[in-house]
C-alpha cells in the first residue's frame, strides 16, 4: 500500500473535503460528484463514472482483517516465498529477460527487486483480485479510517476512465483498490503508466512489459539508486550494541565493521554509504544490513515484515543463499501482543493501534523498555519483557 497525495501532472485531486467521510453512502457519493464537477469534468462522464457505484461490505471486512502482518519475519518469509514462487520467479526472468535487460538499463533496478513484488502481489499476474476497484475506492474513502488515501484515488480513477484506462463497472482488482499485476493504485498509474510494449496504450492487467516498466518507473521515482544493493545477510557479534539497531539508525560501513559486523555470504563494502543493522526477530536471529534502497521499499509498503521479505526474496532470485534463521527467541502470540502494547501505553508510549501488530511505533517502544531494564535492546518483544513490565 503506498500512502500518497493525489497530485498528477495537470491534475490535482488536492481537495480538503476529504476529510468528509461516514454518514449516508449515497449521500457521500452526491458529494463526490459535486467535486468531481468543481474540478471540471463533464456532467455525462461524471453520471456514467459513478452511476452503480456501490458500498462493499467485504471491503470493510478484509481491511479490518489483516491478521497476517501478525506474523513474524520468518513466519511471514516462509509463507510467501514458496516453492512454486522461487521456480516461476526464475522462469519469468528468463522469459522475459529482454524486458529486465531493458529495465536495468534505463532504471538500474534488478530484475530480482520486480520479480519479488510481482510474485508477492498476484503470483505474476495470476491473482489480481476479484473486487470492483471504484466500489473499493468509494467504500474505503467513505470510511473514516483512512479518507485521505482513498478520497483522492476516486478522482484519480476518474482521470483514468475519461483517458479510456479504466472502467467504472469492468475493472477488478485488490480489495484495497490496486490494479494490475504489480497492484498499484490510480495515482500511481497517472504518474507512472508506461507503456512498455509500444502499443499505444498503458494496460497494467494483461501487459508484463506495460506492469514492469511502470513498476520501474515508479521505483526510480521513489528515490531507487541505480545499480546500488538493497539488502545484505550480516553476521553480528555478540556484544555489539544492540539500541544502536533498526531502521533509521544509520552508521558508516567502516563504523560498523570495527564493532564486529562481517557480511555473511560476500564482504562488506568499503563504500563510504550509511547503512543500518535491523534484526527482524532479534539478536539470536537473522540479521541484515539494510542500504538506501531498503528505505524506498517503505514507498511500497509500510510493513516492516513485508519489506524485509520482498528485498530477502529478491536477493535469493538474483542468486544469494537462504538466510540463516539462527534460534530466536520466541515471540509474542497475539493475545499477549495486545497486552505489550497496552502496558506501553501506560508507560507513556505512542503505540498507535492495539492490534497485535509489530510496528515501527511498537518496536520503537520495546526497544526503550529493554534499554531502560537492561535487557537486550534489539526490539523484539519476547514473554522476558512482558513479564517485566
Amino acid at each position: 500500500m503506498r500512502i500518497v497525495f493525489a497530485c498528477m501532472t495537470c491534475f490535482c485531486f488536492a481537495s480538503l473535503s476529504y476529510a468528509q467521510c461516514g454518514g449516508n453512502f449515497s449521500n457521500f457519493v452526491e458529494g463526490l460528484k459535486t467535486e468531481a464537477s468543481d474540478f471540471g469534468y463533464r456532467k455525462q462522464d461524471i453520471q456514467a463514472f459513478f452511476g452503480n457505484v456501490t458500498q462493499d461490505q467485504k471491503v470493510l471486512k478484509a481491511d479490518r482483517n489483516q491478521g497476517v502482518f501478525q506474523k513474524d519475519f520468518i513466519a511471514f518469509s516462509s509463507m510467501l516465498i514458496s516453492e512454486y514462487r522461487m521456480v516461476q520467479g526464475r522462469k519469468n526472468a528468463v522469459k522475459h529477460s529482454d524486458i529486465f535487460q531493458e529495465i536495468e538499463w534505463a532504471y538500474g533496478i534488478p530484475a530480482g527487486v520486480l520479480l519479488a513484488f510481482w510474485a508477492f502481489e498476484t503470483d505474476f499476474g495470476a491473482n489480481q483480485g476479484g473486487f470492483n476497484t471504484l466500489n473499493a475506492l468509494a467504500t474505503l474513502a467513505h470510511d473514516c479510517r483512512r479518507p485521505g488515501l482513498f478520497r483522492p484515488q476516486v478522482f484519480a480513477a476518474l482521470e483514468l476512465s475519461r483517458r479510456g484506462g479504466f472502467n467504472a463497472v469492468e475493472t477488478k482488482g485488490a480489495w484495497a483498490g490496486e490494479i494490475g499485476m504489480i497492484q498499484m493504485l490510480p495515482q500511481d498509474i497517472l504518474e507512472n503508466g508506461f507503456d512498455g510494449d509500444a502499443d499505444g496504450k498503458v494496460d497494467l492487467q494483461n501487459s508484463v512489459a506495460d506492469a514492469l516498466f511502470t513498476g520501474a518507473r515508479m521505483l526510480n521515482r521513489m528515490g531507487w539508486e541505480p545499480g546500488g544493493p538493497w539488502l545484505q545477510e550480516i553476521t553480528v557479534p555478540y556484544n555489539l550494541d544492540w539500541s544502536s539497531t533498526g531502521v533509521g539508525k544509520p552508521k558508516s560501513i567502516a563504523e560498523w565493521k570495527s564493532q564486529g559486523v562481517r557480511g555473511r555470504n560476500e564482504s562488506l563494502s568499503s563504500n563510504q554509504t550509511k547503512v543500518s543493522v535491523v534484526l527482524p526477530v532479534g539478536h539470536k536471529g537473522p540479521a541484515f544490513l539494510t542500504y538506501p534502497n531498503f528505505d524506498v521499499y517503505f514507498e511500497w509498503n509500510q510493513s516492516l515484515v513485508y519489506v524485509t521479505t520482498a528485498a530477502y526474496f529478491a536477493n535469493l532470485l538474483m542468486g544469494a543463499p537462504p538466510y540463516d534463521a539462527g534460534i530466536p527467541e520466541p515471540g509474542l502470540k497475539s493475545a499477549e501482543m495486545k497486552t505489550l502494547q497496552k502496558k506501553l501505553q501506560l508507560r507513556g508510549h505512542d503505540v498507535g493501534d492495539v492490534d497485535g501488530i509489530l510496528g515501527a511505533k511498537t518496536r520503537a517502544a520495546v526497544q526503550f523498555e529493554q534499554q531502560r531494564l537492561g535487557l537486550p535492546a534489539d526490539a523484539w518483544p519476547t514473554v522476558t519483557l512482558l513479564n517485566r513490565l
